[in-house]
């Protein structure tokens, strides 16, 4: 049950390797947002480690998040190994980035689209909204997203401006029994096409995007895995 008698339950999953600076600030903010008494949420708190060497997993759980350590690798990996260990009651689940780009205010909002429209299966933060906005984005990975954002509308249908963001909020039923395929970055353009499958909208509202704290983890080169994804999932349905 959610604060002050809210019907939604919600679960944050964050997937961290070696994110000592951002998991933190990350935690924290979270909490703070949806800690707050205004809004019906009261979420649980889990971040799949992926075997980190510094003080990732300390620091979450000082912050308290319960913490499932990974067997594989890759963030899909650890999506993949969250999901199989999502228990009952769990309504909408909240994935967000370790590394301090997302901020967590835009979540009660996201969380309310969903609690008011039924069609709506998932609610993601579009980083793209206003080019003064792109500053915390290399060009070069900004070209690369909308390439792969023109892809996936051609072969999967699915018609999204940021569909490469690491925050949104989805409907549990729809991930209930899913076993992604992904093992790394292309999980969230297989996500965005089981949206589409299930027969949902995906809803984007705009949001501001961060630097990161700690070292950069993508590479021009996943963006190939995920343009693989975005054609295997064409293929597979």
């Amino acid at each position: 049950m959610g604060k002050n008698g809210g019907s939604s339950s919600t679960l944050v999953i964050v997937a961290a390797l070696n994110e000592e600076e951002g998991i933190g600030p990350s935690l924290a903010e979270l909490r703070e947002v949806l800690g707050n008494p205004d809004y019906l949420v009261d979420p649980d708190y889990l971040v799949v480690d992926g075997n980190s060497v510094d003080r990732t997993v300390e620091i979450a759980k000082e912050n308290g998040a319960r913490v499932m350590f990974q067997e594989g690798a890759g963030k899909g990996h650890a999506i993949a190994q969250a999901i199989k260990n999502v228990g009952s009651g769990v309504d909408y689940v909240v994935f967000t980035d370790a590394d301090y780009t997302y901020p967590a205010k835009s979540v009660p909002e996201m969380i309310q689209i969903l609690d008011v429209d039924p069609d709506v299966g998932m609610v993601t933060g579009n980083r793209f909204n206003h080019p003064l906005e792109l500053r915390s984005i290399k060009s070069l990975y900004f070209v690369g997203n909308r390439f792969l954002a023109f892809a996936q509308r051609i072969l999967n249908g699915v018609n999204l401006r940021d569909p490469l963001t690491g925050l949104r909020v989805i409907r549990w039923d729809i991930l209930k029994g899913w076993e992604p395929r992904s093992k790394g970055f292309d999980i969230e353009a297989e996500m965005n096409h089981l949206v589409e499958r299930k027969g949902y909208t995906t809803v984007e509202i705009p949001i501001q995007y961060r630097d990161r704290l700690g070292q950069k983890k993508l590479r021009i080169r996943h963006g190939f895995l995920i343009l693989k994804r975005i054609v295997m999932e064409s293929l597979s349905h």
